[in-house]
């Protein structure tokens, strides 16, 4: 019996600690990346790779988000690099403590639980402007060594097709690394009439190996107030990145984070990575899916991650010396491309047109201002747009018997956690009217066609009825093919039950 129970056991183990293995091989590049990005030096490599193994293991350990893969990611780096510019590295890794701090304390006052109401065109646009600076940033490599970013990109899209059981990073980043040991010197100055095609090619150079220790940053009290708002930057940013990034797990896993205590694991890794000397991190969306999808569902797999990079650090500084920094720029820039909306801009002709106004001022405003400003304005105009369409603050849930149930009021991002939560209750059939919905946003409809594909998933018999000319119209516009196909088949259970 004991060895009947231990077999599956065993192989629940040993699937967590090979998705590990799969989700670290991802983030060695970027958190390389990431980390000489923000640190405009060699010294940067161990700084990204120091903040995916600290802040990764007390994140996954502390965390509220089974599965989750916390690192370096393009929001905190684009601030973080302000606050090395401003501070040094010392000052840096304070406020990356002090961020930790206030992402404990934001946990501990139930804050986490506000993501709820941040609108999906205002995360789509903020990305979109973080994919943007990301970019803009690499604009000299690409001058500098055109040929040499280009032939990264053209290789990890290629590869990425071809083959799937290994990152597309890491291919591009070996097979490039490789390559320029016998061709640096066929593209030093090349040039094709007047147009430079690569000039140099820029590497890494040598990092200092060391295992990493435990450095408490010189503390005063002028430079702690110096640094209150910019650390308050990077925990605000950092918490709405994960927690993001924990909605997108939910959504995967059909699982429901607990927001609050993800913080507080956030904040202890954070506290820890500036202890360590490492790069403030949030959790990853790209790890965390390829975490997921690879068969890792525990903390295990995403501290398995953090094992497995700090294994690494140990002699890599002989092997990192050779990386180009223009296949990073390449990777990087491959990354900033997936993290744009692509689904949302294209469909921005048929979204209601408050929606694309509020992308497309956050990703502005994101680009031009600030980050944080441009998530607050994103909000602010989500709410005036919702105010001019809807009278209502928010939509109710009302019980009409048996397994029916009915939305009364505007499925907005204000309602939508609080309708669908309601909702999923593990019931094996449900009934739903939608008849006194008055008004959906892009938030609504998302939200809504998430919930039919977890109902499909889990072997709900759902059927939606009185649906709105205007509700249908939407979710139809905004649906992709499987999803319009799961729309109809929803309406058509509606459809049988009434005529049986």
């Amino acid at each position: 019996m004991l060895s009947t129970e231990m077999g599956p056991m065993f192989q629940r183990v040993a699937k967590e600690i090979l998705s590990g293995l799969t989700v670290a091989i991802v983030a060695l590049p970027l958190a390389i990346a990431f980390g000489i990005t923000a640190t405009g030096t060699s010294e940067g490599a161990l700084v990204g790779l120091y903040g995916a193994i600290f802040a990764g293991f007390f994140a996954a350990v502390f965390g509220g988000t089974p599965g989750q893969v916390t690192g370096p990611t393009g929001p905190i780096t684009v601030v973080a690099t302000g606050v090395i510019a401003a501070h040094g590295l010392e000052g840096a890794f304070l406020a990356f403590i002090m961020a930790g701090a206030f992402q404990i304390l934001f946990g501990l006052c139930r804050l986490g639980s506000l993501i709820r109401y941040i609108p999906h065109p205002v995360v789509s646009g903020f990305m979109g402007g973080i994919a943007l600076i990301i970019i803009l940033g690499e604009l000299d490599q690409v001058q500098s060594s055109f040929l040499v970013v280009t032939g990264t990109i053209v290789l990890m899209l290629a590869s990425a097709r071809v083959i799937k059981s290994i990152p597309a990073s890491l291919i591009a980043l070996v097979l490039m690394t490789v390559a320029l040991r016998f061709m640096d010197s066929l593209l030093q100055d090349v040039h094709v009439g007047p147009v430079p095609l690569n000039t140099a090619i820029d590497y890494i150079g040598k990092i200092p190996e060391s295992i990493p220790s435990v450095t408490v940053p010189e503390i005063s009290g002028s430079l702690i107030l110096t640094l209150v708002l910019p650390a308050l930057s990077i925990a605000l940013l950092g918490s709405i990145d994960s927690l993001l990034t924990s909605v997108v797990m939910d959504n995967i896993t059909g699982n429901r984070h607990r927001s609050n205590k993800e913080l507080i694991g956030q904040g202890l890794g954070n506290a820890a990575s500036g202890l360590f000397g490492g790069l403030a991190s949030a959790g990853a969306t790209v790890r965390s899916v390829v975490n997921v999808r690879s068969g890792g569902r525990t903390a295990l797999s995403a501290a398995t991650h953090s094992a497995i990079l700090l294994a690494l650090v140990v002699g890599l500084g002989s092997v990192v010396q050779y990386i180009p920094l223009a296949v990073l720029s390449g990777i990087l820039m491959v990354t900033a491309f997936g993290m744009f909306d692509w689904e949302g801009l294209r469909k921005a002709h048929v979204s209601p047109r408050g929606d694309v106004v509020v992308m497309l001022a956050t990703m502005i405003i994101t680009v031009v201002v600030d980050l944080t400003v441009a998530v607050a304005v994103g909000v602010a105009l989500a709410l005036v747009v919702h105010v001019l369409k809807s009278r209502r603050r928010k939509a109710a849930v009302v019980h009409d018997g048996a397994d029916t149930y009915r939305v009364d009021g505007p499925l907005s991002f204000l309602s939508v956690d609080h309708v669908f939560t309601t909702l999923r209750d593990d019931r094996p059939a449900l009934s739903l009217s939608l008849k006194d919905v008055d008004y959906m946003d892009m938030s609504g409809a998302k939200a809504l066609l998430t919930f039919i594909d977890h109902s499909h998933e889990s072997g709900v018999e759902l059927g939606i009825k009185d649906l709105p000319p205007h509700v249908e119209s939407r979710l139809i516009a905004l649906a992709d093919e499987e999803q319009r196909h799961r729309l109809k088949t929803v309406v058509n259970n509606r459809l049988a039950t009434e005529t049986s």
